[in-house]
């Protein structure tokens, strides 16, 4: 191992070895801003939550999917964690925590017709259209990553259809599995109709083995009968392995949410290098946080956060002023 590369793994450390908050009523950060626990997503369906995103034009909708193994399918939620179910079909299906011992089906949310789901990572969302991204590649060893576009449905709909999958590769990865497991991707975002991932870094070609650092990449082409394949335009090797990314309304922030905490980044100035910007760190707990996968843009001002343990919190993103003792 070199050098510069202890010097990164230890950075890491030393973030996820800080991330304390005090656990009664809000939990404060150490820059002061504010994470609330708003709900919890019972639907028995929804049991791991990968990705999540709020609707830009439904009132109290955001879009929640599962990590590898579900249905190709997501979920219409409220800002409490439970599922939308069309009134008409009140009786028919059952929502929440009760769907287990009912002896109506549970809600199965919206079905995605032609469609797979081999590792759905993230969701992000760009006026009325969905990015889903099947970008989850644990082993490296992935040929069929890709990213589905879909037309929002409505929130009580049942099955929807991609307007187009987009198959990806990574321009320097050469071999499947890859020697270095620098491919595997849980961020992703949208700027003006321009997919970017967010790669997620293995040591030791152990899936466990999780290391510092991530590559952004910029998805150039948009064909559906052919590989596209990625342009790498950025890196940050210190970043605690990411999570979930997003872009926030105005687009002049990125959120990545990663071990331990959010790195919020300015948009550049005069290039997509979003990772050689200054990023203002909120670390959060990740005794309280567990394995949080999945953030969205409420507002300017606040992210919403999911967890695979179905909890869900907001995270205000305006500073309070620290006492010093003094009156």
């Amino acid at each position: 191992m070199t050098r510069p590369h202890r010097l990164s793994c230890l950075a890491s450390a030393l973030i996820l070895l800080t991330v304390g908050l005090p656990r009664p009523g809000d939990a404060q950060s150490p820059d002061s801003t504010v994470l609330n626990r708003t709900g919890r997503v019972a639907h028995t369906l929804i049991d791991e939550t990968s990705g999540i995103v709020r609707s830009r034009w439904q009132e109290n909708v955001w879009w929640v999917h599962n990590d590898s193994g579900d249905a190709p399918r997501i979920f219409a939620i409220d800002s409490t964690g439970a599922v939308h179910v069309a009134p008409w079909h009140a009786g028919d299906y059952a929502a929440g925590a009760d769907a287990d011992g009912s002896s109506a089906p549970a809600w199965p949310g919206v079905q995605i017709g032609a469609a797979a789901h081999i590792d759905y990572e993230d969701i992000a969302v760009e006026d009325r259209t969905l990015y889903l991204g099947d970008i989850g590649n644990n082993g490296n060893a992935r040929r069929d990553l890709g990213i589905y576009v879909i037309r929002e449905p409505f929130r009580y709909d049942r099955r929807t259809r991609p307007v187009r999958h987009l198959p990806l590769r990574y321009p320097d990865q050469e071999t499947f599995p890859a020697q270095q497991w620098h491919f595997d991707a849980e961020g992703l975002f949208v700027d003006d109709g321009t997919p970017y991932v967010l790669t997620k870094h293995r040591e030791g070609q152990q899936i466990g083995g999780l290391e510092p650092g991530t590559k952004l990449y910029r998805l150039d082409t948009k064909q559906t009968h052919r590989v596209n394949t990625l342009t790498l335009v950025d890196r940050h090797d210190a970043i605690p392995p990411p999570t979930a990314a997003a872009l926030s309304p105005s687009g002049d922030r990125l959120a990545v949410l990663c071990s331990g905490g959010v790195w919020l980044y300015p948009r550049p100035e005069e290039n997509d290098q979003w990772l050689s910007s200054e990023p203002r760190r909120i670390r959060l707990s990740a005794e309280r946080t567990q394995q949080a996968e999945a953030v969205t843009w409420d507002d300017p001002h606040t992210l919403r956060i999911a967890n695979e343990q179905r909890n869900v919190w907001t995270l205000s993103l305006k500073t309070r002023a620290r006492s010093n003792g003094r009156r």
